[in-house]
């Protein structure tokens, strides 16, 4: 059997994103307080419950290797909307709880997750070049 750069990049986002969504479920309405603390932008704020299921979503896809570009360009514009949060936030002086991992993740955001999403978005794009 041949290693799959392509399909391996996209499942460590796969994992990460499955791993994101089942604890932002577990959380509960905790995560969803912590979330809003962020600010989406008010064409967001209707989406936001979904996150953790476009997550699941989205994780199981690119694991799966089903539709394996369309799904890892939707895998990117979702990670880049996280990120451009993040450094919304950032930018403006803002140190809300990250969200990121549900809850539990109660450090305020920094550049430390915009660099891991940045990370993660080279594992997309390396896995449809």
């Amino acid at each position: 059997m041949e290693f799959n750069f392509a399909w391996a990049s996209a499942s460590v986002v796969g994992v990460v994103f499955i791993f994101a969504g089942i604890q932002k479920l577990l959380a509960g309405i905790e995560w969803l307080v912590q979330a809003k603390q962020l600010r989406p932008p008010r064409i967001a704020q209707p989406f936001v419950p979904m996150v953790p299921y476009i997550e699941l979503i989205v994780g199981g896809l690119l694991i799966a290797g089903l539709q394996e570009t369309p799904v890892r360009i939707a895998a990117i514009i979702l990670l880049s909307s996280f990120t451009v949060l993040l450094v919304a936030r950032l930018a403006a002086g803002e140190r809300p709880p990250c969200a990121c991992f549900s809850f539990r993740s109660t450090r305020p955001i920094g550049w430390s997750n915009v660099t891991r999403n940045a990370g993660l978005l080279a594992l997309l794009v390396a896995s449809i070049v």
